[in-house]
C-alpha cells in the first residue's frame, strides 16, 4: 500500500491543473499512458510578450477589433458568392441592376447600425479582411457591383477619413501578424 503522503502529493499536483483549466489557461487536458505511467498532457493557450506596455495595449486592441470585424468579413464573402451565383442566372442587365439594388437595401438595413458604430481602426481592418476573404479590394467590389463613378466617390470619402479602399491584404508582409491572429481565432484560441 502506498503511503498517504504520496497520494496527497499526486492530488496536489493535479489540483492546480484543474483550477487552471477553469480559468481558461489550458485548451485541452488529456491523460496518456507512456511506458505504463499515466501522464497528464496540457495544451497551453498561446501567450504573446511585448517589450513595451503600449505594444501590449495595441495587441489587445487588435484582438478586440479582429473579433468584431472578422465575422463581418466572412459574411461579406459568403454573400458575395451567393450574389455572383444568382447574378449568373439573371438574363438581362436590368434584372441584374434591380437585384443589386435590392441586395444593397437589404445589406444597409442589416449592417448600417453595426458599421456606424465601428472605429476607424476597425474600418481599416475590415477593408483589409474583405480583400483577404474575397480576393478583391473594396474598391474593385464597389466598381464591379455599382459603377466606376461610385467607386471613385467612395474612395474619395474614404481618403478624407484616412482610409483607402484599394488597400490589399499581404499575409507574408505587413499583415503577417493579423494572419497569425486569424489562424488563432479560427482555431478557437482567441
Amino acid at each position: 500500500m502506498k503511503p498517504l503522503w504520496v497520494i496527497l502529493f499526486a492530488l496536489s499536483l493535479s489540483a492546480p491543473a484543474l483550477h487552471a483549466q477553469e480559468r481558461g489557461i489550458y485548451t485541452r487536458i488529456t491523460q496518456e499512458v507512456i511506458h505504463g505511467d499515466t501522464v497528464t498532457v496540457a495544451e497551453l493557450m498561446p501567450v504573446f510578450v511585448f517589450p513595451r506596455k503600449i505594444d501590449t495595449r495595441r495587441f489587445a486592441k487588435l484582438v478586440e477589433n479582429l473579433k468584431k470585424v472578422y465575422p463581418i468579413a466572412k459574411e461579406a464573402n459568403r454573400l458575395l458568392q451567393e450574389m455572383e451565383k444568382h447574378m449568373g442566372t439573371l438574363k438581362t442587365k436590368r434584372e441584374q441592376q434591380l437585384f443589386t439594388k435590392a441586395m444593397e437595401r437589404k445589406l444597409k438595413e442589416q449592417y448600417a447600425p453595426v458599421l456606424r458604430r465601428m472605429t476607424f481602426s476597425q474600418g481599416k481592418l475590415l477593408i483589409k479582411l474583405i480583400d483577404r476573404e474575397t480576393g478583391q479590394t473594396s474598391y474593385a467590389l464597389v466598381k464591379e457591383l455599382r459603377n466606376g463613378f461610385s467607386a471613385f466617390l467612395w474612395q474619395g470619402v474614404g481618403r478624407l477619413f484616412g482610409m483607402n479602399l484599394k488597400d490589399t491584404y499581404d499575409p507574408t508582409g505587413d499583415d503577417e501578424f493579423i494572419e497569425i491572429l486569424i489562424r488563432l481565432y479560427e482555431a478557437g484560441y482567441l
